[in-house]
């Protein structure tokens, strides 16, 4: 029996919207044209400030929450045992400069000495040539009866004197010129004591200039722990600043939902805490890999039963300049951006 023209009306329609009921939750999570989540946080990358020297502090100049410039002097630690230390290092600066004066003094008297030296052996030389003529006419004076043989020998022993006395000049010339190459030994040393001393100078002033704490980077104030009089030791967080004009958002979306996401892609921004407003941003780029696989202790089961669990991956987004709700965000705010991924 045929059924009613409603009836079967209603029936294909029933039939319709089951067949499309299927369809629409059998299909892929990634085909839809908006991506969004709840879990995703606005990060922005602080900087904490940790003294480089211990010390004590002595002035503090900055307040919670207060916006700084990159460079603003922050507190200051008590200077005094790193000037004295900056002084002592100056002083061994000094004597090693000193010391190499000396040195170069020495050398140009070393030269003055050499040209002494040179100068009385060329006067041996000639007395010796002297006595050598000398030594040689007595021998023929002797020879032929004209000379005595006392003369002859007075000439002899004269020429041996001078030959002695030449060979002493020489040996003192080479000594003075000896004495040229200790000298210059002693000079590089001096010069070597020298630049240790200056980096030692060098490293005094890098660790006076520590007593200053400066902000390295433009931003808000937060977190501050530095108080005067306190006993700050090195590497201890003082504060941090958190550079609010240059926030992002972290989104954590679902491995399945990523299939079409991509870099540049327009996002809208619901805040939390700005209920009614709408930011916008672009997709910055795609985590290279979810939290997990960070993890020190492998999430992943190789044995036994497994139950399989969606992961998910953080994807960075940029918040679009010149929006002026956009002040209004700080670290750590819950919001939900949705990507527009296409039709």
């Amino acid at each position: 029996m045929a059924l009613p023209k409603k009836a079967q009306l209603l029936s294909a329609v029933l039939l319709a919207v089951a067949i499309g009921a299927v369809v629409y939750f059998n299909r892929p999570e990634s085909s839809a044209s908006i991506q969004s989540t709840d879990d995703a946080y606005v990060h922005a990358d602080f900087t904490t400030v940790a003294p480089q020297v211990s010390g004590t502090v002595e002035t503090v100049l900055v307040e919670d929450n207060q916006w700084v410039n990159k460079g603003d002097l922050l507190a200051t630690l008590d200077e005094r045992d790193f000037v004295a230390a900056l002084n002592a290092s100056k002083a061994q600066v000094a004597s090693a400069q000193a010391g190499i004066a000396s040195l170069q003094a020495h050398l140009r008297q070393q030269d003055t000495t050499i040209r002494q030296a040179e100068a009385a052996l060329a006067a041996d030389e000639a007395a010796l040539k002297l006595a050598k003529a000398n030594q040689a006419r007595y021998r023929n004076l002797a020879t032929d009866g004209s000379g005595t043989v006392q003369a002859q020998q007075q000439a002899d022993a004269q020429w041996s004197v001078q030959l002695a006395g030449r060979d002493k000049s020489q040996a003192g010339l080479q000594a003075t010129r000896q004495q040229v190459d200790i000298l210059k030994a002693d000079l590089q040393k001096a010069q070597a004591a020298l630049a240790h001393a200056q980096a030692a100078q060098a490293i005094a002033e890098l660790k006076l200039s520590y007593t200053r704490i400066t902000a390295p980077i433009s931003g808000t104030i937060g977190q501050k722990s530095v108080r005067v009089g306190a006993f700050v030791n090195t590497g201890k967080p003082l504060l941090a600043i958190v550079p609010l004009d240059a926030v992002y958002i972290t989104a954590n979306f679902r491995e399945t939902q990523l299939a079409r996401v991509q870099t540049g892609q327009v996002v809208d921004i619901d805040v939390d805490a700005l209920p009614g407003q709408v930011l916008q941003g672009s997709v910055q780029s795609l985590g290279p890999a979810s939290g997990a696989a960070y993890s020190a202790v492998a999430p992943h089961n190789a044995t036994g039963n497994f139950t399989k669990i969606v992961q998910r991956l953080p994807v960075r987004i940029r918040i679009d300049p010149n929006q002026p709700m956009a002040g209004k965000l700080r670290v750590g705010m819950s919001v939900t951006p949705r990507i527009h991924v296409g039709g």
